[in-house]
């Protein structure tokens, strides 16, 4: 991070354009004019004006660097058609605008491909849920199925909850839920019907809590998966031991090593290029990459996808999916 001065007072421009010149990446944050505040040799970058509400972002554009967290930004927005529509819409556009990828199901999906199926898919790749609790949500067969479906796969949920409506029904049973009770003072002209859109402040504060539910849901579930895999290994008397950069690593008897990188989502090919650097900074030069990941409601064509790049990369960089740890770890 670069934090300037509205005193054009500029720090360190020397070792500044050296990081940029070795390629790092180097985030501006400016306190009231970019041009004022930032020197010149950072023009180019892309940087964040300082405020309270942007330090859950800051924060995670430094782990992201630090491939401590996942620079992919994915949220799926879970909704009643009837009743939430267009709000579904407009915080749709307000995380497009913040750099997210958002999911939602009628401006996602290409025409010709399964919904549901695709739906799950879009679903088990996402960091964060937004679920609109509207007073009908689940009495809708589909959204209930898509909140059972967050909680078996363990993923966050910023629940909006409408006016009037009671959240005590459902979050029982939610694995990891962040209500956010709303009133009718958070919609325009306190207009919450299916054609109601929130206040602006009303959409940068969902804004601020999916940015910090997303870390900390990530984390969580990188933790489980790294959780189930080292029971299984210890179950077939395998000893993985697990760094402090939340990766696994395993030495066998005959000198080979192994390093398990817990992958949440679906894994890709910048997965298999940051497990590379990865294994350098270990200071291995021979050893297997395994990256683990939870294949549950991952479209099939996907699996057989990853499955084909397997047995067609030279490199030993190979996917492992959950079905598969048992029988991987009894006989590898």
């Amino acid at each position: 991070m670069y934090f300037g001065d509205n005193n054009g007072d500029f720090k360190d421009l020397d070792v500044t354009q050296k990081l940029l010149k070795d390629g790092t990446m180097i985030l501006p944050i400016f306190y009231d004019r970019f041009e004022n505040d930032i020197p010149s040799v950072l023009e180019n970058q892309n940087a964040i004006k300082f405020s309270e509400d942007e330090l859950n972002r800051i924060t995670n554009v430094v782990l992201e660097a630090f491939e401590l967290l996942r620079s992919t930004r994915k949220v799926f927005i879970s909704y009643r058609r009837a009743e939430s529509t267009a709000v579904a819409i407009q915080l749709y556009e307000a995380l497009e605008a913040y750099n997210f990828d958002v999911f939602l199901d009628t401006h996602s999906i290409q025409k010709g491909e399964p919904f549901q199926d695709e739906l799950w898919h879009r679903m088990t790749d996402c960091d964060v849920i937004i679920l609109l609790n509207t007073p009908g949500f689940l009495e809708s067969h589909w959204c209930k199925e898509e909140f059972a479906e967050a909680s078996a796969k363990q993923i966050g949920i910023v629940q909006l909850v409408w006016p009037n409506h009671q959240i005590k029904n459902i979050d029982k049973s939610s694995y990891i839920s962040y209500p956010i009770q709303l009133t009718e003072d958070d919609f325009i002209n306190k207009e919450s019907d299916s054609t109601g859109r929130f206040i602006e402040t009303m959409v940068e504060r969902v804004l601020t809590e999916v940015e910090s539910v997303r870390a900390r849901n990530l984390a969580a579930r990188q933790d489980n998966l790294i959780t189930e895999f080292r029971n299984i290994a210890e179950k077939n008397k395998r000893k993985v031991t697990v760094q402090p950069e939340k990766i696994l690593t395993e030495d066998l008897p005959n000198g080979e090593h192994i390093i398990y990188i817990p992958t949440i989502g679906i894994p890709q090919s910048t997965s298999c290029q940051s497990a590379e650097i990865k294994k350098e900074l270990m200071g291995y030069d021979e050893v297997s990459i395994r990256l683990i990941y939870d294949d549950l409601r991952i479209r099939d064509k996907w699996l057989k996808h990853l499955e084909w790049l397997n047995d067609n990369f030279r490199k030993d960089i190979k996917t492992l999916k959950k079905q598969d740890f048992e029988l991987w770890l009894q006989k590898a």
